[in-house]
């Protein structure tokens, strides 16, 4: 990697320069139209045989990179649909596991996770800008003759028990350090 401050780095194969290049029409978009920057990422999930919940990631092996809003070439997964897609997968397990406990049957059911997403903040366009999530929303398409009390108090178990439901709902401590390899 270049030294520090010279605009040459590259971090494997992405020329910082390239980057920046690619950025900042993006930024200056941000900037003129904020109602650009926001954009609604989402993931589904099909709730399976026994206590299971399939999330279409397009690939076995999960691979992130930036979103297009933030100069990716959309080849990669971004990671705020990665978080979307582990909240329906989580949420589908859980809803299926409170079913199978409560003996409320379920014919078929679809899971649909969504978040809005406002680029200027991660960009650093506008400072007021929140980087992450605005708001994520949930929502469960159910084949069902359960009664509506039934499901009622399935999703409310679901919204109680899924980790990553309450791990996003309760805001934990969060904490990132840095450890230096040995070569």
């Amino acid at each position: 990697m270049a030294g520090r401050g010279t605009g040459t780095s590259t971090i494997a194969g992405v020329d910082r320069t390239e980057l920046r290049a690619l950025q900042e029409p993006l930024k200056e978009r941000y900037r003129a139209e904020p109602d650009a920057a926001v954009v609604t990422l989402s993931a589904t999930g099909t709730l399976g045989e026994g206590v299971t919940c399939s999330v279409e990631t397009g690939r076995a092996l999960a691979t992130a990179g930036l979103h297009p809003a933030s100069g990716g070439d959309g080849l990669s997964l971004c990671s705020g649909d990665m978080l979307l897609e582990a909240l329906a997968a989580c949420a589908g397990v859980t809803l299926r596991a409170v079913a199978l406990s409560l003996e409320v049957e379920i014919e078929e059911g679809h899971v649909r996770a969504e978040g809005d997403l406002d680029f200027r903040g991660t960009l650093a366009v506008d400072k007021e800008a929140p980087v992450g999530f605005r708001s994520i929303r949930l929502a469960f398409d159910l084949t069902t003759s359960a009664s509506d009390e039934q499901l009622d108090t399935l999703l409310r178990l679901t919204e109680r028990y899924c980790v990553v439901y309450q791990t996003l709902a309760s805001a934990p401590a969060l904490t990132a350090t840095w450890n230096r390899s040995q070569r």
